[in-house]
Formats: C-alpha cells, structure tokens, sequence
C-alpha cells in the first residue's frame, strides 16, 4: 500500500523523497552495523545507499533533459507587407508548469525532519538497557478493601502506605549498595497469622539486587520486653536489646525459609528448606512498650548481610516517616 501510494506522487516530489529516506536509513543502519559489528546491518545500509545513488542518478538525468528540451530564444524575422486578414482570436497563455526546483526543495524539508528524528532517536532516547533503570514503585492501594482489624486499631497502617514509608531514594545508600536500583516494591495489608484475622499486621518489601529489606507493623499486646524472653526458646541467634528513637528494641539473626516449586509435568513441590540468614531489628510501638512492634529484616541470597548500623539507620529514617492512621 505504501507503495502504491509513493508511486501516485508526482516525479519531482516522488524521486526528492526517495533520497531523503534512503540516505538518512542508510547511513544511520551503516553507523549503527559499524557500531555493533553487524554484517547483516551493514548489507541492509549498503542496499539503502545503492537505491539512493541510483534515484540521485535518474534526478539528474531528468534534470539534464530538462535543459535539453528548453526553448531557445529566435532572432525577429523580416516584417512582411500587411495584409488584411480576417481577426483570429487571442491565443490563450500556455498552462504553466509546476516548478520543479520548488517541489523538490519542499520534499526535502519535509522529510529531512523525518529524517533526523530517525537519525537522532535512539541518541536522545534511552533504550531499556541503557541510562538509569526505572525504580520500583508502591502501588497506590486507593481500591484495597482493609481487613476489619484495620477498623478495630486506630493506628493501624495500610501496607501500601508503609511500602511508601519504605522505598526511600536513599534505601540503598542506607544498605551500602549506592549504586543499586529497587527493583520491586510491594506493600500488603494482611492480619497476624493465628489470630482468626482480627490482629492487623501490614507487610512491605522492596528488592534489590543485592539485599531485600521487609518491614511488618503487628497490633498486638506483645511488648519487645515479653518478645526478648520468648527468643530464648526460639532458634534466634545473636539476640542483642537496646533503645531506637527512644523505645525498647532488639536485635536477632534467624533463617529464612527456601521453598522449591516444580513446575514440571510432575507438578510437585519440594521440601520446605533453611534458606539465606536474615536480620531483623524489632522495636517498640512506643516508649513505654505497651505492646505492637515493628520489624525490619533485611537478608540476601548470597547469605551476606549489611552491618547492624544499616538496619539502625533504616530504622531511624523509615519509622518516623510511617503516618498513624486514625480508626
């Protein structure tokens, strides 16, 4: 079709067009095979190159033509001895042809921004491997439909606004990975397991390449004083208490847990395995450790984990931007 539509054009518009296209494409698959070391890329410029040089060869023919055909002027002829004649009508002006310098010059200024656009595009607009990635961001959750428990606790947060709270620009400065970009951010808004759904306990995660860091509010009456003796009878390591923004807190090392899924014909799981180490730093709803807690773990698959300072630093900065919302 597009074809068709190209040969309707008239010659001095048609062939003008042509070249522009043809040199424009051609040099620029050229630049980019010369690049990329394609030679593939190189044989499809080389073709664009070739087609233009031989419609650059038909204008010029057709110009020379031109020049050829055009009339000359004629010495006047001796005056002849007047004779009545009978009265002729004015012959009328011959139809002027379209110029044809203009009709190419206005081929060419159309397509020439046609043509550095094509040219200058994939230059002036990152690609998706190149430049800075796009980071993560939290879903707005303005549709969620909250759980009763949020209802109930009247400073229960959504997990998508402690997802906010989270995905901090600085995020990865604080884990001391400057360089990296989150790559997913999600927040929920779920309730505290074993409790018949009427404990609110929002989650969010975000995801790096190198660490992921996890934060969990839980409404519930357990103090960190009541947490730090429940440890003792858990498989928590390296169990060390002291003060975040001036409320009680701990610190703990504990497995995560590795879940294999086949996703085969024979469509079964494997065991439920011991995955990375994770650390995780719990503090106090408040001073005076009324109950509810916040915990922020952080953990790698790689098994390495950034020093206490980072989850501290976290702390400080994350929780006191996370609102309080009223029941």
């Amino acid at each position: 079709m597009l074809g068709f539509l190209v040969r309707l054009l008239p010659f001095w518009v048609r062939e003008p067009l042509l070249i522009v296209v043809g040199s424009v494409f051609g040099v620029r698959i050229m630049y980019l095979a010369h690049r990329d070391g394609e030679g593939v890329a190189a044989a499809i410029g080389l073709a664009f190159l070739v087609f233009t040089a031989v419609r650059i060869h038909t204008v010029a023919r057709a110009l020379r033509a031109r020049r050829a055909t055009a009339p000359t002027a004629t010495a006047p002829a001796p005056a002849a001895p007047t004779v009545a004649a009978p009265a002729a009508t004015t012959p009328t002006a011959p139809e002027k042809e379209p110029n044809a310098w203009g009709q190419a010059f206005a081929a060419v200024a159309l397509f020439a921004a046609l043509g550095a656009a094509a040219w200058l595009g994939p230059d002036l607009l990152p690609g998706e491997d190149e430049g800075t990635p796009r980071t993560a961001s939290c879903a707005s959750g303005e549709d969620e439909r909250l759980p009763g428990a949020y209802e109930k606790t009247p400073r229960a947060v959504t997990g998508g606004e402690l997802c906010t709270a989270l995905n901090r620009s600085d995020l990865a400065q604080l884990l001391g990975t400057p360089a990296e970009t989150a790559t997913v951010a999600s927040g929920t808004s779920n309730t505290a397991p074993l409790t018949d759904g009427k404990v609110a306990q929002p989650e969010a995660e975000v995801q790096f390449a190198t660490y992921t860091v996890h934060v969990s509010v839980t409404y519930n009456q357990l103090s960190i004083a009541q947490y730090v003796k429940l440890m003792k009878y858990g498989e928590e390591t390296d169990v060390k208490t002291l003060s975040v923004l001036g409320r009680p807190a701990v610190l703990a090392s504990d497995h995560t847990m590795r879940i294999e899924i086949d996703l085969g014909s024979g469509g079964s799981g494997g065991p439920v395995g011991q995955g990375p180490l994770a650390r995780t730093l719990s503090v106090a709803l408040d001073a005076k450790d009324q109950g509810g807690y916040y915990d922020i773990t952080v953990w790698s698959a790689s098994g390495a984990l950034p020093d206490d300072s980072a989850l501290l630093d976290i702390a400080e900065k994350v929780l006191l931007t996370i609102p309080e919302r009223a029941g």
